[in-house]
């Protein structure tokens, strides 16, 4: 099953989108950031060596999140639990990540209140695909995720913080790629939806990106970052 998931990737099916959707989602984020460098954050002091790496890494976590949430909408409505397996899965990535590389720039608190809205919306947005019980998992774990991303961050902030970015990325992506192995082994029998248009993916990687760079550049800082 896992060689027939990977041969699936190349294919034109739901799978085959996955690829194509990461670099969608990559490259629509970094020519934002490319076109917002030198609008205005070239005038910034020291602005890749202190804010470039946790932008890399936010603007990377959009894209793992971004085509695993299509992959999803690909399909009408799935069983209970695996829906609220998918919930839960990205209710905590889209919470701790984010909630992690803002907590390094921001602060535990604008780290903590933007991890859990970003993780909450995207848990209650994937999580609904199996009804009340997914959408609850994705609320929680959205809810737990941004708090343990922002306090994980703080907490390293004067111990290999940018080592532990990396970890948790590379973790949070085997994480990523296991919820889209399972819902391809889960989704034979389930209807599928038409699901072909990149126009969300488009929007969603420009709003999140002008956003994250906005608030890690110019956003309110607290505690120890001020």
């Amino acid at each position: 099953m896992v060689k027939e998931f990977i041969k699936s990737l190349s294919n034109s099916d739901v799978e085959g989108e996955l690829i194509k959707t990461i670099f969608i989602s990559l490259i629509v984020s970094f020519i934002t950031i490319v076109i917002l460098y030198f609008l205005i954050l070239r005038n910034i002091q020291n602005f890749i060596p202190k804010y470039g790496f946790f932008l890399f890494f936010t603007i990377l976590t959009y894209a793992i999140i971004l085509p695993s949430t299509k992959h999803v909408k690909a399909y009408k409505e799935f069983p209970c639990m695996t829906g609220m397996m998918i919930g839960m899965t990205i209710g905590m990535i889209a919470g701790f990540l984010p909630g992690f590389y803002i907590g390094a720039t921001n602060g535990m608190f604008y780290g903590s209140v933007i991890g859990m809205s970003i993780g909450i919306i995207f848990g209650i947005w994937n999580g609904k695909c199996c009804g009340i019980m997914g959408m609850m998992e994705g609320i929680m774990a959205g809810f737990m995720g941004g708090l343990m991303g922002a306090m994980t961050a703080f907490m390293l902030l004067n111990d290999n913080l940018q080592y532990a970015g990396v970890i948790v990325f590379v973790i949070s992506s085997v994480i990523i790629c296991g919820l889209n192995y399972m819902i391809y082994k889960e989704s034979h029998q389930l209807e599928k939806v038409s699901n072909n248009g990149s126009f969300f993916i488009v929007f969603l990687s420009f709003l999140m990106t002008v956003i994250t760079i906005l608030f890690i550049v110019f956003g309110p800082r607290g505690g120890l970052l001020q």
